[in-house]
Formats: C-alpha cells, sequence, structure tokens
C-alpha cells in the first residue's frame, strides 16, 4: 500500500507547489506580516505580563487570523488543482485504470496536498515570528529591530535569487524553488535573530524566545491537515470556486460552532464564581464523607439568591460539562419548612437519601455546603477559586452534541486567548489537540473515499 501512496503523494507536493498561486500566497503573507506590525499600534501602550503585551497582542491576534485564512484559501486552490481538475481533465483515468484503489489515490492526495500547505503554513508562521520579535514600534523612539530586518529580508531575497538562478541555469520550475528555499532560510533566519539583541550583539537564544507563541503556531499548524482533508473531500465533487466558497463556509462555521452548536449542546446558568472555598476542618478537605462542610464565597453578587436545601454544582467550565462530582439534585422532603431542619447535621446525614451536596445556609455572598446521604460522595476535587457555582446539572441536547462532534471546531487549535491572558497552554491539551485532528481527518478523508468512489471519471 505504501509503495502506491508515496508516487501519488510524492507527484501531488510537486504538483502544489510548482503553482503560481503558491508561491503568490507567501509572498502576500510576508508583505501581510509586514503591514500588520506597522499598523498594530492601536492598544494605547496597553501592557500586561507574558509573552506578548500591549500592542504585541494585537499583532499576533491578527498574524495568527491572516496566516489561518490564508491557509484556507490556498487549501482550495491546490486541493482543487490536485483532486478537481485532474478529474476534468480525465487525466485521472491514467492511474485509476491501472490496479489502484481510489483509496489509495484518495490518501496519496491528501498526504501531497498536507505536504505542501504545511511547507507553506510553516513559512507564514516564520514570518510572523519574525514580526513577533520586531515588535510593533509604539513611538517614534522605540528601536528597530535590525537582525529582524536584515536577517529576515536577507532569507526572503535569497529565496528569490535561488528560484532565479535554478530557473534560469537548470529550468527548474520558480515558483518551487523558491518557496522550497524559503522555509529553511527564513528558519535559519529566525533561529540568527534570536541569538541577536536588537542593536546587534550576542545573546542567549532563550533570552527573546516565546514557547507559548510557538505553541499556539504549533496549534494553528494542526489545523492543516484537517483543512486539507475537508478541502480534498470537497473537490472531488464541485469545481475550484465552489471548493473555495464551501471551504471558507466549513472554516467560518468552525470559528462559530462553539456558540451555534455548543450553547446548545450543553446548557447550563452558573449563578456566581468561587472566590474562597474552605472546609470546616482539615479533615473535611476532601469533601467525600458525610457531614464534612464547606464556606463558599462568590466572587461578586449571585445572579440568583439559593435557599437552603438547594442542590450545589460547580465547575471550571461557564456551562458546567467538566463537573469534578455528579449526583442527583437533592429534593427538600419538607420544603414547607423553610430548610431550616437541613440545617441540622445529624439530619443531614441520616436522610436515606442517595450522597449529594447541599446548600444549608446563605449569609449574602458566602454558602455553607454540606455532603448529605448515608454514603461516600465521589469528588474529584474539592471547590477552588474561579470554579463556578450552578444550581442545576447541565442539560445535554445530543442532536446538538451529535452536530457540533462533526463540524471541525476551530476554535480548538485556536490557542491566542491563553497566550495572550499568560495562562500556560498544559503538553496534555495539546495532545488532545493531536487527537482531535486525527479523528477529524479521518472523517472527511472517509467521506472523501465515499464520495470519490461513486464519481464517474470516464
Amino acid at each position: 500500500m505504501l509503495t502506491l501512496t508515496y508516487p501519488i503523494a510524492r507527484t501531488t507536493f510537486t504538483e502544489c507547489v510548482r503553482q503560481p498561486i503558491y508561491f503568490l500566497i507567501l509572498v502576500i503573507a510576508a508583505g501581510s506580516t509586514v503591514l500588520t506590525t506597522a499598523v498594530s499600534g492601536f492598544t494605547m501602550g496597553y501592557t500586561e505580563s507574558g509573552e506578548v503585551s500591549g500592542d504585541d497582542k494585537l499583532l499576533l491576534e491578527l498574524g495568527l487570523a491572516s496566516v489561518l485564512a490564508l491557509s484556507v484559501l490556498l487549501a482550495g486552490f491546490i486541493a482543487t488543482a490536485a483532486v478537481s481538475r485532474e478529474i476534468e481533465n480525465k487525466t485521472v483515468l491514467t492511474i485509476v485504470s491501472k490496479p489502484v484503489p481510489r483509496t489509495v489515490l484518495i490518501v496519496g492526495k491528501w498526504m501531497g496536498v498536507t505536504g505542501a500547505m504545511l511547507l507553506a503554513t510553516g513559512t507564514m508562521l516564520l514570518f510572523l515570528l519574525l514580526g513577533i520579535r520586531h515588535g510593533v514600534l509604539t513611538a517614534v523612539s522605540d528601536p528597530i529591530d535590525q537582525p529582524a530586518i536584515i536577517l529576515g529580508l536577507s532569507a526572503f531575497v535569497l529565496s528569490l535569487a535561488f528560484g532565479v538562478w535554478g530557473s534560469f541555469f537548470y529550468g527548474w520550475s520558480f515558483p518551487q524553488t523558491a518557496s522550497l528555499a524559503m522555509l529553511p532560510l527564513t528558519a535559519v533566519a529566525y533561529v540568527l535573530v534570536l541569538t541577536q539583541k536588537k542593536a546587534w550583539g550576542w545573546q542567549p537564544i532563550d533570552a527573546t524566545l516565546k514557547p507559548q507563541v510557538m505553541l499556539a503556531c504549533l496549534g494553528l499548524l494542526l489545523s492543516v491537515p484537517v483543512l486539507t482533508s475537508i478541502a480534498v473531500a470537497v473537490s472531488t465533487r464541485l469545481g475550484q470556486v465552489m471548493t473555495i466558497v464551501v471551504c471558507f463556509g466549513v472554516f467560518v462555521l468552525g470559528l462559530l460552532s462553539a456558540n451555534l452548536l455548543g450553547s446548545r449542546a450543553l446548557r447550563n446558568e452558573p449563578i456566581g464564581q468561587v472566590l474562597i472555598a474552605e472546609p470546616e476542618r482539615q479533615r473535611m478537605s476532601s469533601m467525600e464523607k458525610p457531614g464534612d462542610i464547606w464556606f463558599i464565597t462568590a466572587e461578586t453578587g449571585l445572579t440568583v439568591t439559593p435557599k437552603p436545601g438547594d442542590p450545589f454544582f460547580f465547575a471550571a467550565s461557564p456551562n458546567g460539562v467538566d463537573r469534578p462530582v455528579h449526583f442527583r439534585p437533592f429534593v427538600n422532603p419538607d420544603p414547607g419548612s423553610g430548610g431550616v431542619g437541613l440545617a441540622k447535621r445529624e439530619a443531614m446525614i441520616t436522610l436515606g437519601v442517595a450522597p449529594a451536596l447541599v446548600i444549608t445556609a446563605v449569609e449574602g455572598r458566602k454558602l455553607t455546603v454540606m455532603t448529605i446521604g448515608g454514603d461516600d460522595l465521589r469528588v474529584q476535587r474539592p471547590p477552588q477559586r474561579g470554579d463556578y457555582i450552578f444550581l442545576t446539572p447541565t442539560s445535554v441536547n445530543y442532536a446538538a452534541l451529535g452536530a457540533w462532534g462533526l463540524v471541525p471546531n476551530v476554535q480548538f487549535f485556536w490557542l491566542l486567548d491563553a497566550v495572550a491572558q499568560n495562562n500556560p497552554v498544559p503538553m496534555s491539551h495539546f495532545g488532545l489537540l493531536v487527537l482531535y485532528a486525527v479523528c477529524q481527518v479521518s472523517v472527511f478523508l472517509s467521506l472523501a473515499v465515499l464520495l470519490f468512489e461513486k464519481r464517474d471519471v470516464g
């Protein structure tokens, strides 16, 4: 199987990087980075601690958005040339007429398109990293980053010169030669820039290295295989214009899927957030034993005033889907008492109901919460600062949840918000991104195979 897939992938990759639009997108990305760096000074010098602050936050956001938009556009162009145009020109018959399964053809085409897209997106992200290193000039007195400008421009010019030289002396394709040379030359330029101060002078690489920004770039890079799988699937049935339109439509839907579908799939309304959470005694810190009491203080006024006897839920997310404790909502057997009887600890433990967390007292923003029931309550962790407070469990709309799972959620690959707010991205989350990308690619490649199997190419 690999012996059949590799030649198709290699040929597709070569055809993609030879297209003039491929090189043109890289030139546009380079110009966009220069322009974005020059015009991003709109935050009035607002600064925060973190790898990017002030105007550089806007620079990073605009730069990543530009790279993502250009990647979607490029994926539509080169996927169409690799699949749809070959079907229209009947050149695909030379492959399918041989003992080559159509599945192998689609997978090989996807691998070639993905390789070309990773090369282009990687180059565009390196342009952005050079722009981030230079930073936005918020005042006339700000020093210009000479190494970033000179070395970055040198890498770009050398790529063009190498393309002209190869085309003139050896007849190589200029877009292909210049594009292939641009990635390593820009990477070398970026590494050299990291070793230099803004006014020249050696420094340790980690002095200006931004690991979290690079993780955000890698997260965006992980979206490329998903975008190419969508483009390949669409191009098996549609032409170039419609492929680009559908790719952008899926891209926009992926950005809005959390609001359009996620908000309907998982619904809950928090009444506040935890400011202070502490047990009555140290031995109650697990919150699992019947009779354990915790004092919860909300950050601000609660949107709904709970009553003694109401269940208590908490979670790190505002929709409550990641609740550390699950139980059926407790029902006060004597609601007419106003919950007075529930304040007695012995009565709470011996109610003979399933384990639960119940609010026993309310004093302004301060809640007293008790574990009830005759058995231990399974609590993954106790409440902590920043958790959201709920009075009901999260309701699930399985139809919306299924649709939300099928639509590629581009927001998952958008790690900019965490970087801008100085929240380190854990590697476990990055591992989940890889798994999510693999699942999405598998779904859309399967769809591409199904669409192409029924396509008449004769």
